[in-house]
């Protein structure tokens, strides 16, 4: 909510002041009862963790509260792009968390709870296990809190499925002894789950990439616990840092392998849109008309006598007297303007293409030749009522029905899109809109040809 205030100012060469501020929002029920179940999750993670406090009572290897708190933070464009990763692990996971062992393990020496002579063993295990903390949950909560959900087919959840279970089984194998295999904790196995990580940056994307992450930590971090796996070599506490310094390196890296991966992904998605599509109409440019043209030929020659699509070609007459009298500009606006009507009278799975300067072509699967002419009607009927078209454009209408046929006849349409016209001479439509205001009304004189007389 804002309020402004004006004053009114002495009357001089002082103007009139205004001042604008906004009332202070306070949180609604529901933002009460979120703060609410984040404080509680908060607390419980904090009892958790506080349970494998090994060095010191308030020092522990395993610390779920930081991810939590950061995840918290309004941070939602930590892992997008490969230099955010890196920011993000520097600033937020590795730099932010000396602070809280600084000061309150200085405190507590100083205070006389922590011995000297163990302060830099229990500086690290508090700053690693809230760096670890960062790196392995907070990235889950944030890509699933802000990340926009995308429908899923059925082959993807196959694929996460069989992910997500052969993660786990090399995880039990490797961390937890799940099968006994003699000699195995001399071996460097750890890395035998960083294939199914890369599997999923390059195939699932982030938000599967942090799940598995962190599915990874919770089974390495039991067989840990029990004496289990690779980095079970000496004390319980040593051996939960090593693990630790394990699973930050992986999430980091495959992280950043997946925000690179995603920028290939968009690159090439901006790529093939550009490849297909008119840059000024957004419409379907001349390559991906000839290829919808060539896959509906060889469906109507598949489906036999009796199936076939129709065309239609629509061409905007005077556009050079249009550019010359008013300029490039509002030329390519009245293009534009055409061109969603084109779209807005058309199916989804029609295809509304432009191939010419002001050559358009609409390509009708399944379509009568009573059909077309229908959309021809309504295209007529739509340019006629745009107000932001020229004030008397004209337009060529043709179309014709193409059935299977001999292909030879058919796929002739390839070679001369004009061939689609009816051989009778085109209807020359008068669309007659009102004038936008910008233009010059008939026989306002021309401010070029001023000049000149």
């Amino acid at each position: 909510m804002r309020t402004s205030v004006n004053e009114e100012a002495p009357r001089g060469p002082l103007k009139r002041m205004h001042w604008e501020f906004a009332l202070p929002k306070f949180p609604t029920s529901t933002q009460w009862l979120t703060l609410a179940a984040l404080a509680g999750v908060y607390l419980a993670a904090a009892k958790l963790g506080l349970g494998f406090a090994i060095v010191h009572p308030s020092a522990s290897a395993i610390w779920p509260p930081a991810g939590i708190a950061l995840a918290a933070w309004h941070g939602r464009m930590f892992f997008v792009r490969p230099r955010d990763i890196v920011a993000f692990a520097l600033l937020a996971a590795l730099l932010s968390t000396t602070v809280s062992p600084t000061i309150g393990l200085t405190s507590l020496a100083m205070a006389g709870f922590a011995p000297w002579a163990d302060y830099g063993h229990v500086w690290l295990t508090w700053w690693l296990g809230d760096a670890t903390g960062d790196l392995v949950v907070a990235p889950v909560l944030v890509l699933w809190s802000t990340v926009p959900p995308l429908r899923r087919n059925k082959r993807w959840l196959l694929e996460a499925a069989a992910l997500l279970a052969g993660l786990s089984l090399v995880s039990l194998i490797v961390f937890d002894g799940f099968i006994p295999i003699a000699g195995i904790e001399r071996l460097p196995v750890e890395f035998l789950c960083v294939p199914f990580l890369f599997w999923a940056a390059f195939r699932l994307g982030r938000r599967a990439l942090a799940t598995c992450t962190l599915v990874l930590s919770l089974i390495a971090i039991i067989g840990t616990l029990h004496g289990l796996g690779p980095f079970a070599r000496g004390p319980t506490n040593e051996s939960l840092l090593l693990l630790h310094a394990f699973l930050a390196v992986q999430a980091v890296t495959m992280l950043a392998a997946a925000a690179v991966v995603r920028q290939f992904r968009e690159a090439e998605s901006h790529l093939r849109r550009q490849a297909v599509r008119d840059e000024l109409t957004g419409l379907a440019n001349y390559r991906c008309l000839m290829g919808s043209l060539e896959a509906e030929i060889r469906r109507a020659q598949r489906a036999g006598a009796g199936r076939g699509f129709s065309m239609l070609l629509l061409d905007m007459d005077r556009l050079k007297q249009i550019n010359d009298r008013y300029g490039h500009l509002v030329g390519n606006r009245a293009l534009c303007r055409l061109a969603e009507c084109l779209r807005a009278s058309c199916r989804v799975t029609d295809t509304a293409a432009r191939f010419g300067g002001d050559e358009f072509a609409i390509i009708l699967p399944e379509t009568s030749e009573a059909g077309a002419r229908q959309l021809a009607e309504r295209i007529s009927a739509r340019m006629a009522a745009d107000e932001e078209l020229t004030r008397r454009p004209q337009a060529s209408l043709g179309g014709r029905r193409l059935s299977s046929g001999p292909w030879h006849a058919v796929s002739r349409v390839r070679e001369r899109p004009g061939a689609v016209r009816k051989r009778a001479p085109a209807r020359r439509r008068a669309l007659r809109p009102r004038a936008p205001r910008a233009w010059p009304r008939r026989g306002a004189a021309n401010p070029r040809r001023r000049g000149s007389r």
